[in-house]
Parts: structure tokens; sequence; C-alpha cells
């Protein structure tokens, strides 16, 4: 299903990893603000459909770890509904457990689908943001892209990794339009605290409130948390900022004086 894009908006916004969680809500605010999205996972499970169905926008179903896939799914996105103007790269996978038991292959799969495979997702949009002459990529990292994890190094260094490639892309592109920054959230009350339980031997509501008791809020961070900061990237009220990483991490981590 698609609709034309609204005033104020010449093309379409693309969020990556929508299936559930940070995506699905990113996906919820900004049909909420105006945009026509299109949504995307690795398969359509019967969520996408429905997501989509809900917003008046597209399931864009894709593996981004495969680059013909993602070659397919942009070409069909210009086809219905034209350029992507708003990407959200949100798509991951994380496993955890000690460094030296890790496998090539789990290293790889992390490496190859949150990095490489967004890497593959913002070349596809790059040529259409640059004929609009303008353009948003809002990255999702992770507060463990800036300051490591123990027993999650595929997962952190492939947000560490994001977070150097959208500071790169914002010098590349800022004098094109085109907006690039980071969102590195800290605990999000979504389905991926279950890996973190099962690593940690604990239950889920333990997990959660161990969690809890590191934050100075006092609370984990809920999907629309994080979907607010990223529409304000999105938005015309962003237009100075790029090349940023913004942290809404209930303040887990702190400027210092």
């Amino acid at each position: 299903m698609t609709s034309a894009a609204p005033p104020g908006h010449s093309g379409i916004a693309l969020v990556t990893g929508a299936a559930q969680g940070i995506g699905r809500a990113c996906a919820l605010r900004l049909a909420a603000d105006g945009h026509t999205v299109a949504v995307n996972d690795v398969t359509d499970d019967g969520r996408l459909s429905e997501l989509a169905e809900r917003i008046g926008g597209i399931a864009a179903p894709a593996d981004i770890a495969d680059p013909a896939a993602v070659a397919a799914m942009l070409d069909r996105l210009r086809r219905l509904a034209g350029p992507v103007e708003v990407l959200v790269a949100n798509a991951a996978t994380m496993s955890m457990g000690p460094f030296l038991d890790q496998k090539p292959e789990d290293w790889w799969h992390q490496i190859e689908v949150n990095l490489s495979g967004h890497f593959r997702v913002v070349q596809a949009v790059l040529p259409g943001m640059r004929a609009l002459g303008h353009g948003r990529i809002v990255v999702i990292a992770s507060e463990w892209g800036v300051i490591g994890q123990r027993n999650a190094t595929a997962y952190a260094a492939s947000k560490a990794g994001l977070i150097a490639l959208a500071k790169g892309l914002a010098r590349e592109l800022g004098p094109q339009g085109i907006r690039t920054n980071c969102v590195a959230p800290s605990y999000v009350d979504t389905d991926q605290l279950r890996v973190d339980a099962a690593d940690a031997g604990v239950t889920l509501e333990e997990m959660r409130a161990r969690y809890r008791r590191l934050m100075p809020v006092g609370r984990l961070a809920e999907p629309v948390d994080i979907a607010a900061t990223v529409a304000f990237l999105a938005s015309p009220g962003a237009g100075a900022i790029t090349g940023q990483i913004l942290q809404p991490n209930g303040g887990s981590t702190r400027a210092r004086a």
C-alpha cells in the first residue's frame, strides 16, 4: 500500500529492522509525522505487512546482508514511491559470550548485518538523496559502540563502526544537503534484553531490574523514547546537526566537567 508524499516531504522514509522494537516505533512515529514509510526486515512473517497497512506504508522485506536483495528492494521502492529521503539504519543482530569462545562465523555475521549491511543500504539510497538535493540518514548505534561491553565484542565493534561510518558520511555528504547522525541508546526495553539475560544467567525481569539500577533516571528507555530522538533528527529542525552522536541513555553515561 502506498500513498503520495505529504507537503514538505519529497521522498519516502525507509526503516530497516522494523518488525519489532525500536524499528517499529520509529516507523510509527515517522508515519505520524507525515512520512510515507517503507518498513524493512529480513523476512515478512506478517508483522511487516500488518505494520505497513496500519501506517499506509510499504512492506519491504530484504536481508540487508545480501547485496542483491538490497539492490532489488531499493529498485522496487523507487518504482513504487520514489527516492528515499530519510533512512533509519536500525537493523541489527547480537549474540553474547566470552570473546575466546566466539566462532568466526558468529563474529562475521554480526559485522555483516549490523555494519556492512548498512554500508550497502546507504550506498543504495544515496543517488536518490542526491537527486532530491537533501536527505537524512539516522544510524542506530549503541552505547556499547561508545564504551564497549564484555561478552558483546562483535556487537560493540559493529556499532562503533557505524558511528565512524556516520561521522565520515557527515563530512562527505554535508555539502550536498544530506545530514548524517547517530543515535546511541543504552538499555532499551525490547526483546534484545533476552540475549543479555541469557548471557547473565538470570530471568528477563531480573535483567531489567539490574539495568534499572544503573540508570540515574530509574527506568529503562522505551522504543518510543528512541523514536522521538530519531524523529527530531529527521525533521527540518535538525538541519544544523550532522556528524553527532545523540545518547538517549537515561544518564547511564554522562559528560564530565
